[in-house]
């Protein structure tokens, strides 16, 4: 079946996936594909936009990829601001460190819920034998007793920013966090997939000319990797997970996956959860070995372009024109980017959107900004924050989405 003005489509221009014709200048999707059968396409669309047919909103779930949406992240998600006497503490020994980490968040589910977060990062360090991180320095200092949390105590991987020094969190484990994102996603099974960036944090605290007792990180080896991946399946069943092993289907390596088949659609991947490693080098080696391109792992690592492994790229400078032409060429290729819209407060203190503008044009899929939310920066004197053109949950990703596609489409809840 054709449309008006439109050319029939040959059976060597369609896939089981819903793959784009060129025609005319512009990108007609094929969205009477049937997916699981594997059927041949019988209609199409024509493309949307202003005053454009648009298609059911269950159409566009079956044939929009998770590649082809932009969202904003939020930045070390679960960071709650220090006290004023520790603040003031970290003021004296080092100004622009404590100026940097003038920011806060709500809990998980709050930030979903009532600032469209669809991407959140966690920092994690191990705790093998528990109580490594329950009793902080500059909590001692202040004359505040060591946590009353029994969590803090038993062995299990915690959640905070910098050991001893920056340790306020909404939640204090990796699993008491991944809980709150679970509580959440059952309860609004038609949420846009959501990504969880992880950073493994295991680096001593070197300050010259101070001898404290700093917590030394027990290192993430490859086994410490493991329980990572195992308390991540303590609280996501598979069928909730987007991993490696299930973007990768039958290909060779996963890059082949996303270059040549793509990402899954809206409609598989709605409800669920992925884990992207913030970390590469030795980190992205170590959860590689016996893993050949992520199989039977959790998390995307944080590769390169040619890696066997490379599916997500992280690129957290967008501003400038070769690093936003970078981010775009990488989303038109089919990598999912994550990209940064302001950093170390600076931003929400000046009220300069460069950094913001240039991620959101990029088409990165994810932007992260510790400001989600009108409002935010207002102590500092600014109207600043991060959010979708349109104020909608997503929008269809300006680089890579089908014309017809539409933002209001995109997330359902319920």
């Amino acid at each position: 079946m054709k449309h008006a003005g439109e050319h029939a489509v040959h059976d060597d221009d369609k896939d089981v996936r819903g793959r784009r014709h060129r025609r005319g200048g512009g990108w007609v999707l094929l969205p009477g594909v049937a997916l699981a059968a594997g059927l041949v396409a019988t209609a199409c669309f024509p493309p949307g936009g202003p005053g454009g047919p648009r298609p059911p909103v269950a159409q566009v779930a079956r044939v929009v990829h998770l590649n082809q949406v932009q969202v904003v992240g939020s930045h070390n998600s679960y960071h709650v601001e220090a006290p004023p006497l520790e603040a003031a503490i970290r003021e004296s020994v080092d100004p622009a460190g404590q100026r940097s980490l003038e920011y806060g968040h709500l809990p998980l589910p709050e930030q979903f819920a009532t600032q469209n977060v669809r991407q959140i990062e966690l920092d994690v360090f191990a705790d093998p034998d528990g109580g490594l991180y329950a009793d902080p320095l500059i909590r001692a200092a202040v004359g505040e007793p060591p946590y009353d949390q029994p969590a803090m105590s038993e062995p299990g991987i915690k959640v905070l920013h910098i050991q001893d020094i920056d340790y306020h969190t909404t939640c204090l484990t990796f699993v008491a966090c991944l809980e709150g994102v679970k509580a959440w996603s059952d309860a609004n099974p038609g949420h846009l997939p959501i990504a969880v960036l992880v950073e493994l944090k295991d680096t001593p605290i070197v300050i010259p000319g101070v001898d404290l007792p700093f917590v030394v990180p027990p290192p993430f080896d490859a086994a410490r990797m493991d329980e990572l991946d195992a308390e991540i399946r303590s609280v996501f069943p598979a069928r909730q997970l987007i991993t490696p092993d299930d973007v990768r289907g039958r290909h060779a390596t996963l890059e082949e996956a996303v270059l040549r088949q793509g990402w899954p659609t809206l409609a598989r991947a709605k409800g669920k959860v992925m884990f992207l490693m913030d970390n590469g080098g030795s980190y992205r080696q170590t959860y590689l070995e016996g893993h050949p391109s992520l199989r039977g792992r959790v998390l995307f690592t944080n590769a390169e372009p040619g890696d066997a492994d490379a599916a997500f790229v992280k690129r957290n400078d967008p501003v400038g024109a070769a690093n936003q032409a970078e981010i775009t060429d990488l989303v038109r290729r089919g990598y999912v980017v994550r990209t940064r819209a302001d950093a170390d407060t600076e931003q929400a203190r000046t009220g300069d959107t460069t950094m913001r503008d240039a991620a959101l044009a990029s088409g990165a899929q994810w932007v992260s900004t510790d400001y989600p939310a009108p409002g935010i920066a207002a102590r500092f004197g600014t109207e600043y924050y991060v959010a979708i053109p349109g104020g909608t949950v997503a929008r269809c990703n300006p680089v890579n989405a089908p014309r017809f596609c539409f933002d209001r489409a995109l997330e359902r809840l319920g």
